[in-house]
């Protein structure tokens, strides 16, 4: 039997410093957008995400697409 990944939604996040600890290194959270297109570039993806950082206030860190798919037997 072949498995098949189908994927159903992706994201994307970003790591906002939101804070700074005792010893005085950065604390970062994640900002995620949802509703990423599953088959969009991952140039495209990338150019946005600096675009974003580029208007925060906050320093950033890095990015990520998060995927999630479904496996049906084909």
């Amino acid at each position: 039997m072949a498995v098949n990944k189908v994927p159903n939604s992706a994201s994307l996040s970003i790591e906002v410093q939101k804070d700074i600890d005792k010893a005085g290194d950065p604390i970062y959270a994640k900002k995620t957008f949802s509703n990423v297109k599953t088959d969009a570039d991952a140039q495209n993806v990338y150019d946005v995400a600096e675009a974003i950082k580029g208007v925060l206030e906050a320093q950033t860190r890095d990015c990520f697409i998060n995927e999630s798919s479904s496996l049906v037997n084909a």
